[in-house]
């Protein structure tokens, strides 16, 4: 099926926009770009700050490492790094080139600045506002829905800009996402030209195979992904794919969660999603001896699987952002061992049928751990998609398709765990 340029230009710019770099968690980085913005504006170093942001921002920064901090976490760290030494131009990297000594004056910022946290009640999941102050000076910046998405800027009380944002404040909307679904994702990875997609993917697998080394050779939280690998042919684990897989992709995330910073190309905003549609296929691939063309379309396929289903979720929620990767890691696999447009279809929902009632409980070492049992079921659904035993409509929450499943699972995650995102949030924060 070839597709008309019109929808595959769509595609191209959809990807450009969901697949960039970031260093460390994006959502501490998101508020050290608002707070390197904010200075930026004020023309000066505030002496007092006030940090206004959603219940799921609060949530994944409050225990995750902030890179290049010397193992500080923080809301407060964050900012503080954003505003002594961010470089607001860099976005997503704001806080790639900060040293020792950047740090030994933003330890002593948090000592002698108040810097006040508020808990903003907006339906707005991804929100950060930071209103800075020196002396009778004054500004605000403000980001909705996308991690660098500035909507409102204001010095002295003057509106600079306000963008009035929604979720069409994508460049690549939601009406033009509906353009997406298995069927033309699968095809596409079949037909598109391959230089169109190559320096992208060429970008992602260096990123991300580059921490998944250092998170397997150094010390980063829990250490499951080293951990599982150490234990390879003499302990639990047997010496195949899917344990070399799993524990490629968590060793990412052991590192990325504590603080490593070397950058990774992340996935509808997270660094976990991308890492977990990626570093599975890249470790398979190459255990398998398979050419790079088909690589680079398994991850194609993995990726745009992740942010199809994604933009169903929305951008941060209660359910686990890595189970929507591990999905589409799964269709990737069926994908690679051959399988067709209803094999990997299938191998999606099977995915999403098993692990969707994983958690988010703010990012941490713990991602790991979930992110190797997210691999797990992506081998398992992978498997038994290829012998044609698979989910039907009608049990539990899988849909009459794989299109169906994927819109119950955006269901269940928007509208079923509004609540349970609020008790977490209230479990974290007592």
């Amino acid at each position: 099926m070839v597709q008309d340029e019109k929808t595959v230009n769509k595609v191209m710019e959809i990807l450009k926009e969901e697949i960039v770099p970031a260093e460390g968690c994006t959502e501490p980085i998101a508020i050290a770009l608002v707070a390197a913005k904010v200075k930026e504006v004020l023309g000066e170093i505030p002496d007092k700050v006030q940090i206004y942001t959603s219940g799921n921002i609060i949530k994944n920064v409050k225990s995750v490492i902030v890179p290049n901090s010397g193992g500080m976490v923080g809301i407060e760290t964050s900012a503080a790094m954003g505003i002594i030494a961010g470089d607001c131009k860099k976005d997503m990297m704001v806080i790639s080139e900060v040293t020792e000594k950047d740090m030994e004056k933003v330890r002593k910022y948090l000592n002698e600045t108040k810097i006040e946290v508020i808990h903003e009640k907006t339906p707005i999941n991804l929100y950060v506002r930071i209103e800075a102050f020196h002396k009778n000076e004054s500004a605000l910046v403000e980001i909705q829905y996308l991690h660098t998405n500035v909507t409102r800027i204001e010095k002295n009380g003057k509106v600079l800009i306000n963008r009035g944002s929604s979720e069409e404040s994508f460049k690549t909307p939601h009406s033009d996402r509906k353009v997406l679904t298995i069927d033309l994702i699968y095809n596409l990875a079949k037909t598109i030209d391959i230089k169109r997609i190559e320096p992208l993917f060429d970008r992602v697998i260096k990123m991300n195979s580059a921490i998944a080394e250092e998170g397997l050779k150094g010390k980063y939280g829990v250490n499951i992904g080293s951990s599982i690998q150490k234990n390879i042919g003499i302990g639990v684990y047997g010496n195949d794919r899917r344990n070399n897989c799993a524990s490629y992709a968590a060793a990412g995330s052991d590192a990325r969660m504590s603080g490593c910073p070397l950058p990774v190309m992340t996935t509808s905003g997270s660094g976990n999603q991308g890492m977990t549609a990626s570093l599975p296929i890249i470790k398979y691939c190459k255990m398998r001896g398979f050419k790079k063309e088909k690589l680079i379309r398994a991850l194609f396929l993995s990726h745009l699987s992740t942010i199809h289903i994604k933009t169903q979720v929305g951008r941060l929620s209660a359910y686990c952002g890595a189970m929507c990767a591990a999905a589409g890691a799964s269709g990737a696999i069926s994908f690679l061992i051959g399988g067709d447009y209803q094999d990997v279809s299938h191998a999606i929902v099977n995915t999403l049928a098993n692990v969707s009632g994983i958690i988010c409980d703010g990012a941490k070492p713990s991602c790991a751990m979930k992110i190797a049992t997210g691999i797990y079921a992506s081998f398992d659904s992978a498997t038994l998609a290829f012998y044609h035993n698979d989910l039907h409509g009608g049990e539990g929450i899988v849909g009459e398709d794989v299109e169906a499943t994927i819109r119950n699972i955006g269901e269940l995650a928007k509208l079923g765990m509004k609540q349970t995102d609020e008790t977490i949030l209230e479990i974290m924060t007592k």
